[in-house]
C-alpha cells in the first residue's frame, strides 16, 4: 500500500511475495454448469485475498457456474500492471483491487464502469450497510459509485495496558498529541529496552507519510491549499513535522528511519515499545491466537489537536474496467467478494477473526466477530466511521483523502518528500530543510493544477 493496511492491513495483508505472479482459474472449469462464463481478476496478494481465491470454486463459482481466473501479484507490481491495463482500456481483466486512492482519478479518466445500476438492482448486496467514509471514498466527483469494498481501515493508538498500569498511567480514549508525548516519555523504560513509542520513520508515500500527514492535518497544516499553493513549509506543516520527529527521536523505537508497518508491529510484539499509532488493521495480529501481547493491548483513537478527529481512511476494493468484456458477470463476482455471504463464509471457514473487516456495518454488529475482535471492534468502527476524506482539516482542500493527496502525482512527491522526512529523523538534515526541499517539490506540482 501503500502500506497503509499491510499493515492494515498491514495486518492481514502482509504480501506473500513468494506467490510471485500466477494466473489461475480459481474457480475450476466451469462448475454449476457455468456454460463458458468468467470473469479475469487482477489482484493484490494479500492473504485475506489469497483466502478469496481459494474459497472461489467451491462457493462463488458452484453457485453460479462462473470460473474466475486471477492473476495475483505483489503490490507495487499489481499497482503497475492495474495502471497500465486500466489506462490503455485493454479489456484484458474485467476486475481489478484498487484502492481509495486510484478510484478518483480513474473515475475522472473515464477508466471505471460505474456500479450504481449493480448496486440498485442487486438486493442482496446492501448498498446502505457499507460504511459511509468508505462508499464516500469510493465515488467519483459525479457522484457515481466506482468501487466496492473489500477491506477497509483506519488509524488508531495501540498500547500495552498493563504496562501503562504498572506505571500509573491512564490513556485517553480520545487523546491529544500532547497527551500521546507525554505518556511516550513516561513510559520510556517501563521495561528493559522498552521505548515508550513506535511511529513510521520508513520512507515512501504510503509508509511515514501517512501517519506524518494525519499530524499534519490535526495540527492545522495541508498539503495544498484549495487554489493549488504548496503549504509544505508552512509553520502548522512544520510544527507537526517538528512535533513527529522529536517525538520518534526522543521516546521512539530504535532504527527510526528505517521502521515502517511491519517494523512496529514485531517491535509491539516483542515488548520493544509501549504504544503505537498506526493502522486500525494491526489490532487483528496484535490480539491474535499466538500473539506475545494478546489480552495485553488497550485501543484509543488517532491523536488530535485543532479536529475532532485524525485517522486516516484506505480500502483494498473491486473496480470494475469500463472495457470489461464480461461486465455482469464481473458484478456477480464484486457482489459475492464484498458481500455479507463472504464474510460468513470466512467467518466460518477461517475463523472470525480473519474476515476482511472494515467495510459493513453488520460486520460489527455480529456477535460472533464481537466475540472475536472484543478487544478493538469498537474502536476500529468508530475510527473508520469518524474519518472524513473530504474535510480532514481545518481548511478545505483541493482534492479528497486523509493521509494522501488524491493526485497521480502523489506517489512521486510523498516518496520523495519522505526520503528527507527520513533523514531528518536519522538526523542528517534539519526538518527545515527537508520542509524547503519539500515545498519546491510539491510547487512544481501544484503549477500543473493551477493552471486547469
Amino acid at each position: 500500500m501503500p502500506k497503509f493496511g499491510r499493515l492494515v492491513p498491514l495486518i492481514a495483508v502482509m504480501p506473500l511475495a513468494a506467490l510471485g505472479m500466477t494466473a489461475c482459474s480459481g474457480a475450476g472449469g466451469g462448475g454449476g454448469g457455468g456454460g463458458g462464463h468468467t470473469v479475469n481478476v487482477l489482484m493484490v496478494n494479500n492473504p485475506q485475498m489469497v483466502d478469496l481465491q481459494k474459497l472461489t470454486a467451491d462457493n462463488f463459482t458452484k453457485q453460479t457456474g462462473i470460473t474466475v481466473n486471477y492473476t495475483v501479484l505483489p503490490e507495487n507490481d499489481v499497482r503497475d500492471k492495474i495502471s497500465q491495463e486500466f489506462s490503455s482500456q485493454a479489456g484484458q481483466y474485467d476486475v481489478a483491487t484498487i484502492s481509495n486512492f486510484e478510484v478518483p482519478f480513474y473515475a475522472k479518466n473515464g477508466w471505471l464502469h460505474p456500479l450504481d445500476d449493480y448496486t440498485k438492482a442487486d438486493s442482496g448486496f446492501d448498498q446502505a450497510d457499507i460504511l459511509k467514509p468508505i462508499t464516500e471514498s469510493l465515488t467519483g466527483e459525479d457522484g457515481k459509485l466506482y468501487g466496492e469494498p473489500f477491506y477497509g481501515e483506519s488509524s488508531f493508538l495501540m498500547y500495552r495496558k498493563d504496562v501503562m498500569a504498572a506505571k500509573g498511567l491512564t490513556v485517553p480514549d480520545n487523546p491529544t498529541w500532547q497527551q500521546v508525548a507525554d505518556l511516550a516519555a513516561k513510559a520510556d523504560g517501563a521495561q528493559p529496552g522498552m521505548k515508550g513509542i513506535c511511529l513510521r520513520g520508513q520512507p515512501g508515500w504510503g509508509e511515514v507519510i501517512a501517519p506524518l500527514t494525519t499530524a499534519v492535518n490535526t495540527f492545522g497544516g495541508t498539503w495544498f491549499t484549495k487554489d493549488w499553493q504548496a503549504q509544505v513549509n508552512a509553520p502548522e506543516f512544520a510544527e507537526a513535522t517538528n512535533f513527529y520527529i522529536n517525538l520518534v527521536r526522543a521516546h521512539g523505537e530504535a532504527g527510526a528511519p528505517q521502521a515502517g508497518f511491519t517494523e512496529c508491529l514485531n517491535a509491539m510484539e516483542q515488548g520493544k515499545v509501549a504504544m503505537w499509532y498506526d493502522a486500525t488493521s494491526a489490532a487483528g495480529s496484535l490480539d491474535g491466537s499466538g500473539s506475545p501481547v494478546a489480552g495485553k493491548m488497550g485501543y484509543a483513537q488517532a491523536p488530535v489537536v485543532k479536529t475532532k478527529s485524525s485517522g486516516w481512511l484506505y480500502t483494498w476494493a473491486w473496480g470494475m474496467e469500463k472495457a470489461a468484456k464480461h461486465a455482469d458477470d464481473a458484478w456477480k463476482f464484486i457482489s459475492w467478494a464484498s458481500g455479507k455471504d463472504y464474510l460468513k463464509l470466512a467467518g466460518t471457514k477461517l475463523g472470525w477473526a480473519s474476515v476482511p473487516a472494515g467495510t459493513r456495518n453488520s460486520l460489527y454488529e455480529n456477535a460472533d466477530y464481537q466475540k472475536a475482535a472484543t478487544a478493538f471492534y469498537k474502536q476500529t468502527q468508530t475510527s473508520i466511521t469518524t474519518a472524513d476524506p473530504k474535510n480532514p482539516g481545518v481548511q478545505p482542500r483541493p482534492t479528497i483523502g486523509i493521509q494522501f493527496v488524491d493526485i497521480p502525482e502523489f506517489t512521486d512527491l510523498g516518496t520523495k518528500v519522505s526520503q528527507s522526512i527520513s533523514s531528518a529523523i536519522a538526523g542528517q538534515m534539519s526538518v527545515e530543510q527537508a520542509l524547503a526541499q519539500g515545498q519546491q517539490l510539491a510547487a512544481q506540482v501544484a503549477t500543473k493544477y493551477q493552471k486547469k
